[in-house]
């Protein structure tokens, strides 16, 4: 079958993106949908004077919006991401409906695309959750270790991506879960180099994967390869980007991974927090903690251009208007979730 055109989700690694979550102020989803029907036009007016920046948008669906934004039918793995509570770890679920990921190899286009959109959808929507990323040296987290080594590359990575057949109303989509990483830097620098690779799985310095016998059950690299019925590896795409406030001591991973199936991210990150076996959680855990967490639906560039929202009486035409959002509501900023976990 022939695959819709995707949102540019295969475009190359960036020096610089933004992420934003927004929630969606209720009845206004026609608004919205028109919105987002203008997001390719947006990215053309700031990244046409740049080209050689690559300038990227590719924007995400909630569940809860999708019931209120078409009237399709959901598309089959999007649900609402389910909190993953594990012996030691969990991989919390915060709100958001839209999932906006800005990337470029400069920040400027980035941010002047971000500043477009936002005022594209004032009154719309609501930002709760504003990470800018950065490249830090050869694909580097803050952790210092390389980040993305095994994404696939070329057809393997559009095979890895891109709804097909299996869902064919939905093909040339995809699904994408984002969780936002907080490092504690003082107890990671306390290990040794050695005992920080084997909490990864890997070297620090060259980027090799350990060997079998040397790998614990435990890291993160074990408890992320998983493979299907024909014992071939199943692949995610993974934007990571570091960021972070130094004055704030704030030192994180904005996690980003892009697959086919969101059954296959929900397994890595089962892996990860609830163990496998069940208890043998990811060691790397120790050491960082998800204070979001969210899975988004990546329509095909022509489907998010024509959302087709399904009839609803207007409330302003009513003359009503929808509540606002209080200032500040559902915000995940980090200061408030801190308190929140006192």
């Amino acid at each position: 079958m022939s695959i819709p055109e995707p949102q540019p989700i295969l475009s190359p690694p960036s020096e610089a993106a933004i992420f934003l979550v927004l929630i969606a102020q209720p009845g206004c989803e026609a608004e919205i949908a028109g919105a987002l029907a203008d997001v390719s036009g947006l990215k053309r007016s700031v990244g046409f004077r740049v080209p050689e920046a690559e300038l990227s948008c590719v924007v995400g669906i909630g569940a809860a919006l999708w019931e209120r934004l078409s009237a399709r039918p959901r598309p089959a793995g999007l649900h609402p991401f389910r909190e993953l509570a594990g012996p030691r770890h969990t991989a919390v679920a915060t709100p958001g409906d839209l999932l906006v990921h800005v990337r470029a190899h400069r920040f400027d286009l980035c941010f002047e695309l971000a500043q477009r959109l936002s005022e594209r959808l004032r009154g719309l929507v609501e930002v709760v959750d504003e990470v800018h990323g950065f490249r830090s040296f050869d694909e580097r987290d803050v952790l210092g270790f390389v980040d993305g080594t095994e994404n696939p590359e070329g057809a393997a990575a559009a095979q890895a991506v891109l709804i097909g057949e299996e869902d064919p109303a939905f093909a040339g989509g995809s699904y994408v879960v984002v969780q936002k990483y907080l490092h504690d830097l003082r107890s990671w620098d306390a290990l040794s180099t050695e005992q920080q690779e084997l909490v990864i799985g890997r070297t620090k310095l060259a980027d090799v994967e350990l060997p079998d016998e040397l790998k614990p059950a435990n890291s993160h690299l074990a408890l992320n390869v998983i493979t299907g019925p024909d014992g071939e590896e199943r692949q995610v795409m993974r934007f990571n980007m570091p960021f972070g406030r130094v004055g704030a001591e704030e030192y994180g991973t904005y996690y980003i991974a892009y697959a086919r199936s969101s059954e296959l991210i929900e397994q890595m990150l089962s892996n990860m927090f609830v163990g496998d076996p069940p208890g043998n959680t990811d060691r790397i855990l120790d050491f960082s903690t998800a204070v979001t967490g969210g899975l988004f639906f990546v329509p095909a560039a022509g489907l998010l251009g024509d959302l087709d929202p399904p009839a609803a009486p207007d409330a302003r035409a009513a003359g009503t208007s929808p509540p606002p959002l209080e200032p500040g509501a559902g915000s995940l900023g980090i200061g408030g979730l801190r308190e929140r976990s006192r």
